[in-house]
């Protein structure tokens, strides 16, 4: 049945559906891979504080770990230690800084600066007290600039002024002169460190990805109808098999049937 000219032609025309359907199967997830891409933001690129992030109001997701750089001054006895703070692995204590920015219009703003990681307390404090004496001065900061990090209640309930996180709203409350004055709702990693701190380990964000699903489920579709095109040539060719079966079942009663009645007829004249 299936070598017949009919159910040939009929096999390649259900080929070629299904191919048709495969190519759009194929077309449907390649599409799905291609939004799935991360896209490599440029956060290697040292760009203007001014261009990726605003005071007064929180980071966008795109501006989170991009490399910022701007000029300020420190304010010597704002410095804060944090503790439990890891650096490649090790548990430890970063300095904060506190630095005035002046915007284009002549207005200060507040910023926090992550300035390097000290591997026990002793040492935080004595970078602390050797960066408090430095005078007031204009510097050039480079640095990945990070999201505010929710506050914490202290650990240890002798000293309420612990700091185990990056809170912003917390370190504007310690820092002195800001009354009035606006701040970045997030924080700046110093690149490099400086002297008697170590560098604080802050590597580049790692990019998402996300599937679209969307485009999964029709691809897998389109695969269902190439599947289908070929179960439904293998089923034509069997329900036609079924029917010349039947069709020849029932001819072949009917000859039996007359046969017998010739017999029959033939058996009454002799008798």
């Amino acid at each position: 049945m299936m070598l017949r000219p009919r159910w040939i032609g009929a096999l390649v025309f259900a080929l070629a559906l299904a191919a048709g359907f495969a190519a759009l199967g194929q077309w449907q997830l390649e599409r799905a891979l291609e939004s799935g891409k991360a896209v490599e933001a440029p956060s290697e690129t040292v760009l203007p504080l001014a261009d990726i992030a605003k005071p007064g109001g929180p980071i966008t997701d795109k501006a989170v770990g991009q490399l910022v750089e701007f000029t300020g001054t420190f304010v010597p006895g704002d410095y804060q230690i944090l503790d439990g703070r890891l650096n490649e692995g090790k548990t430890g204590w970063w300095v904060i800084g506190h630095v005035n920015l002046e915007e284009p219009d002549g207005t200060e703003v507040a910023m926090a600066v992550a300035r390097g990681w000290a591997p026990d307390e002793a040492t935080a404090k004595s970078a602390v007290a050797r960066l408090s004496a430095e005078p007031e001065s204009a510097a050039g900061i480079v640095g990945r600039i990070l999201p505010d990090e929710q506050p914490e209640v202290p650990q240890d309930k002798s000293d309420p002024t612990q700091m185990r996180t990056v809170g912003i709203g917390a370190l504007y409350n310690l820092w002195t002169g800001v009354d009035g004055m606006d701040v970045y709702s997030a924080y700046v990693v110093q690149r490099g460190g400086v002297d008697g701190l170590d560098a604080i380990y802050s590597p580049p964000p790692i990019a998402e990805t996300e599937l679209n699903w969307l485009n999964i489920f029709y691809a897998a579709e389109w695969i269902i109808f190439a599947g289908f095109a070929i179960f439904l040539w293998y089923r034509l060719v069997k329900d036609a098999k079924q029917r010349e079966d039947e069709l020849r079942e029932l001819a072949e009663e009917e000859a039996a049937a007359s046969a017998s009645a010739g017999s029959a007829a033939v058996t009454g004249k002799v008798e």
